[in-house]
Formats: structure tokens, C-alpha cells, sequence
């Protein structure tokens, strides 16, 4: 239901709308990577209105501080003449928080949200601020290659449980886009979730049987993409891989997308479609590699054909 009711605003992008679906349902992050103007700001939005979420957005800039993020503390005279610190809070206190061209802002205020999403609360001042809950961000980044754009560090990639590659729609719909955005009447989502129903659905996925069979896969695959454990034809280009977070994403991952699919147990189809938005922002090739004309995208393909039969 909330499948569709999202597909009635975003076009041609069944794909990006199931995966980010698979990532609230397992409780993750994400990160939705794309050229401006392919809706990512929109599907997020809609999201937040479709699943009941109280939703903030935050526009990444370079100039942007972490006290922007995650609030501050102000000093404040009472009516007895005492002076007491008292704290504001930032945008990050949302259930869902949007983080808008994330790669434009520096690094430092980027780190400002590593505790958040891995531990749902903050420390401001040595003070612990709670976060509520359910607790997601979902954020959007511009290639690298635009300017103004920087790479994230490695610990902040490794927070997303997947990155989503956001690509052009097909002619059909890029048609659709042009007829019914145009008009004088834009089409509105509606909520058929709250944030209750989310957490239940949540706890669904987390109880979800899974079979040996995809546990072993999951274990193969993210072990096979290490340098030094898998197969050296494979892994040869391979800077670094992987880490156990991987294999957890994949699991809660691959349960969230059965569960989007009207399915209770994960199969190793799952596995495989979910492997490279899992896996690809957790490892780098080696410079040779990256010379001889390699991509992340194109090791995962042959890890997957090789672990998962």
C-alpha cells in the first residue's frame, strides 16, 4: 500500500522506492546517490508523509556547522538574575531526518551524525540527548565528479546499510513525469502508515526465519569480497573490503525486501540483488585496478556469480 501510494508521485523509479522501503523496514539509513533532478529529494519527502514520519530536512552546504545538525546550548537569565545554559535542539531530532547534497558540507560537520545513526542519541556539552524513535536518515549525494562535491569518509559511508543508485527513468517514464508535472494540479501523497505501524513492521523483519542456506551465502559473499580470504583472481583489485556491518546489512536488508515483497523468509535472490547496494560504499579497489579501467560494481557482479548458486 505504501508502495503505491509512493508510486503515485514518484515516476519510474520502482527500483529506488523498493530499496529505500527495505531500508526503513530494516531500521537502517540510507544514501541515495544521483544527478540532480531525478526526484531524490522528492521520494524522500514522500516517504516521510506516506509511513507517518515526522520528517525534517537539512541542506548540506559548506558552510554548515554540526551545532546547525544537532542543536546548542544557550545561556539564559531567570527572572532571580540566574544565569542557566539551556538546550536547543537541532533538526536531528526528527524520526526522519533528510539530509539534503550531503558531500557539499566539510567532513567535520559531516561526523556530527556518526553517534546519531549508530547509536540514536547525541552528546552536546557531555550531555546525552536521545533521539527519537524510529530514528532514520536518508541522505542524498551528487556524484563526485560535479564540482563542489567531496567524498565521504569511510566511517560515515559504513553507517548507510545501502546505497542507492538513483539513474535516469526510461522514455515511458520521463514522459509521464513531463505530463503530470506539468499541470495545474500536482498529485498529493497521503499517509496509510504511522510511526507505530513502522516499528511494528520493523520487529516483523527482525523475527523473520531465515534459512542456513542464506545465512551461508550472506557469510560467503561479504568473506569472498576481503582481501586475503577470497579467491585472489577476484580479490587481486581490491584495496580494502567489507566488514561484519556488511553482513549484518545484508541480512536485515534481505528480510526487509522478502517483507516489501509480500514474503516472510529471504531467498538467495535477495541476496544477490541487495549485494551490490550493501556492499559497493564498504570497499575500494586499488589504484591498478581503478587504472585498468575496474569498478566496484563490476567485482561485486563476479563475487555474487561465483558465492551465490
Amino acid at each position: 500500500m505504501a508502495r503505491a501510494e509512493i508510486g503515485a508521485v514518484i515516476f519510474g523509479q520502482e527500483r529506488v522506492v523498493d530499496l529505500t522501503l527495505a531500508i526503513l523496514l530494516a531500521g537502517g539509513h540510507g544514501l541515495l546517490i544521483g544527478v540532480p533532478g531525478l526526484a531524490k529529494t522528492k521520494l524522500v519527502e514522500t516517504l516521510g508523509i506516506v509511513v507517518g514520519l515526522d520528517a525534517l530536512r537539512v541542506q548540506f552546504t559548506p558552510d554548515l556547522m554540526p551545532s546547525d545538525i544537532l542543536g546548542s546550548e544557550v545561556m539564559e537569565e531567570g527572572l532571580d538574575g540566574k544565569r542557566v545554559f539551556r538546550f536547543i535542539r537541532g533538526p536531528i531530532f526528527a524520526q526522519l531526518l533528510m539530509a539534503d547534497e550531503i558531500n557539499r558540507a566539510s567532513p567535520r560537520t559531516q561526523s556530527a551524525l556518526l553517534q546519531a545513526m549508530q547509536e540514536h542519541h547525541v552528546t552536546v556539552a557531555g550531555a546525552r540527548h536521545d533521539l527519537p524513535s524510529p530514528f532514520h536518515v536518508l541522505a542524498t549525494q551528487n556524484p563526485l565528479e560535479q564540482e563542489g562535491a567531496y567524498p565521504l569518509p569511510e566511517a560515515q559511508l559504513d553507517r548507510f546499510l545501502l546505497q542507492v543508485d538513483v539513474s535516469y527513468p526510461d522514455r515511458a517514464a520521463e514522459r509521464r513525469i513531463l505530463i503530470e508535472t506539468t499541470g495545474d494540479r500536482d498529485a498529493k501523497p497521503r499517509p496509510v502508515m504511522t510511526s507505530d505501524d513502522l516499528l511494528a513492521a520493523q520487529r516483523i523483519v527482525r523475527r523473520a526465519p531465515i534459512g542456513e542456506r542464506i545465512v551461508e551465502a550472506i557469510l560467503d559473499l561479504v568473506r569472498a569480497a576481503r582481501p586475503g580470504e577470497g579467491d585472489p583472481e577476484l580479490t587481486k583489485g581490491i584495496g580494502w573490503g567489507p566488514g561484519p556491518r556488511a553482513a549484518q546489512a545484508l541480512m536485515l536488508a534481505a528480510r526487509a525486501r522478502a517483507l516489501v515483497d509480500g514474503r516472510l523468509s529471504p531467498s538467495l535472490d535477495d541476496v544477490a540483488t541487495l549485494a551490490e547496494p550493501a556492499l559497493k560504499h564498504r570497499m575500494a579497489l586499488t589504484f591498478a585496478a581503478r587504472a585498468e579501467g575496474e569498478t566496484v560494481s563490476g567485482v561485486i557482479a563476479r563475487l555474487v556469480a561465483k558465492t551465490i548458486q
